[in-house]
């Protein structure tokens, strides 16, 4: 790994275990600032929010700055947003500076793959970018379980400025290891990325990632007091937990690759729906159980990461046929559209908590995934038939994965490789 890689995946780790590290505190948020649980879940919905919105709008607005400033400026940015979080007095604070570090997310993303590329030759691009986004995948393995342990033991700001200091850590490597002058295209002006969203095509796939993956942060938000509430486990088990759900995460975004490839888009996105379906179908009856609700969230995880590298595939292919000149901001829009549905559908689980109980978030989860599998039966492919890539260019080339398994809000902007129809 180059010095300059390594930058970007420390501030990759930095950001994914920031996004999602608020899941396992949630508890402890609202305890501390006398907040409900549905306000505390805001923090997410915030967040996510911040990821949609700013990942298309504010890249194109800073699309002449030098991209070595511009990621040190963000991950300062970032920075900031944390230590403001960790030192918020009211919900209020930390709920502004959730929504800053959700801006910087998404435009780092959205400018740092492409820098990953240069730094390496034309056939090792892939592999550049690949090693950036393992921050994202080291943080949803280690970083958010770590973080919530420490969140319990210390209090919940601990992690919020333990992150800080890792994003001034961050910010100082990239500002010695990238190169001076990278070189860049300018990214599309607003008025070309919102034409995007008048592809028929491109919308139905949007809404396939907007509610198959986000539908899941219905019930995933409230992981943890759902977890201690009802399966009446312990802080540590809830670590425990995310640990399990992240590593299941890892294996469901590969997956999601082999099982395009051998199905096609569709017929991919049917399997891996039925699949949460069956997962959240069986979570209500699975959560009082602990052996049972661990082996529910593992199926649970896996089919709905599955789900990302499935989802772009499609949308690659789909913007090389309507809209080829704007392959890289249909697939920056996809991930608005991930990021989207997570901030929507935390705030619907909200809504359940405080109306009929937690234990209505999985049934709300389940009916999502069930009502999505009519419409991908009708527009998920996106030629002729469903797409196929190989399963190794879904997880590891840039044009492809941005869909975090993760996370989770990440735009990359190469151009596609050949596909062929199913």
């Amino acid at each position: 790994m180059s010095p300059a890689l390594f930058a970007l995946a420390v501030a990759a780790f930095a950001i994914g275990t920031t996004e999602f590290v608020m899941i396992g505190l949630v508890p402890d948020v609202a305890l501390d600032l006398t907040v409900t649980i549905p306000q505390a879940g805001l923090l997410v919905t915030g967040y996510a929010l911040a990821v949609t919105v700013g990942a298309p709008t504010v890249t194109a607005l800073t699309g002449r700055l030098p991209r070595r400033g511009l990621v040190a400026g963000l991950m300062g940015l970032f920075t900031l947003g944390n230590l403001l979080g960790g030192a918020a007095p009211t919900y209020e604070v930390l709920l502004a500076g959730r929504i800053v570090t959700g801006v910087a997310h998404g435009v780092f993303f959205a400018v740092g793959a492409p820098i990953a590329m240069g730094l390496a030759d034309r056939e090792r691009g892939a592999r550049a970018v690949a090693t950036m986004f393992a921050g994202l995948t080291f943080a949803m393995v280690i970083g958010v379980p770590f973080g919530t342990i420490v969140g319990q033991s210390l209090g919940w700001r601990a992690p919020l400025l333990a992150v800080a200091v890792l994003g001034c850590l961050a910010t100082a490597l990239l500002r010695l290891l990238l190169p001076r002058e990278i070189p860049h295209v300018r990214p599309a002006g607003l008025q070309s990325q919102f034409a995007v969203l008048m592809k028929p095509r491109l919308l139905a796939l949007y809404f396939i990632a907007m509610t198959g993956f986000g539908g899941s942060f219905v019930v995933f938000t409230f992981l943890a007091p759902l977890l201690r509430e009802v399966t009446h486990v312990s802080p540590a088990a809830v670590s425990l937990a995310l640990m399990a759900f992240g590593a299941a995460a890892v294996v469901g975004n590969f997956g999601g690759g082999r099982l395009s490839d051998a199905l096609g888009t569709r017929r991919g996105l049917i399997a891996a729906l039925v699949g949460l379906v069956l997962a959240l179908a069986t979570l209500p009856f699975s959560a009082p159980h602990v052996l049972t609700m661990f082996a529910n969230l593992l199926l649970w995880s896996a089919c709905c990461f599955c789900l990302g590298p499935i989802v772009q595939s499609g949308v690659v292919a789909a913007a090389e046929e309507v809209a080829p000149g704007a392959v890289a901001t249909a697939s920056g829009f996809n991930i608005a559209a991930f990021n989207f549905g997570i901030a929507t559908f935390s705030a619907i689980g909200g809504l359940l908590v405080a109306g009929p109980g937690i234990m209505t978030t999985p049934w709300g989860a389940q009916l999502l995934a069930a009502l999505r599998l009519s419409p991908v039966c009708l527009s998920a492919h996106t030629s002729r038939g469903a797409c196929r890539f190989p399963a190794k260019d879904l997880i590891l080339q840039p044009d492809q994965h941005l869909a975090k398994g993760l996370s989770y809000g990440d735009l990359c902007r190469a151009p596609p490789r050949r596909f062929r129809s199913s």
